[in-house]
């Protein structure tokens, strides 16, 4: 839905989301806690920064974005993680 000058009514702006991580899963996925954070499940070991690498694709995924739009503000060592979702610059459309 946008307005008469096609703005959309809600664009993203920059946020920071909390996500407890699980590492070796059977499968990888992220899921709403319900209090405002996310479980992300994720195959990988926590070795050599494997299991942030997937955490970033599986939020990535899960909002829409690019991978080099998804940090780690804090947490990189830890199961609770912060991550920055930047937003997508003014004018500039996500391929399918």
């Amino acid at each position: 839905m946008t307005r008469g000058d096609d703005r959309p009514l809600h664009p993203m702006r920059d946020r920071i989301i909390e996500v407890r991580v699980k590492p070796r899963a059977r499968y990888s996925c992220i899921e709403d806690a319900g209090d405002g954070t996310f479980v992300a499940h994720v195959k990988a070991a926590p070795v050599d920064g494997k299991a942030n690498d997937e955490v970033i694709d599986l939020v990535a995924r899960h909002f829409g974005c690019r991978r080099t739009a998804v940090s780690i503000k804090s947490g990189a060592g830890a199961r609770r993680k912060w991550l920055k979702l930047e937003a997508a610059p003014a004018g500039s459309q996500r391929r399918p």
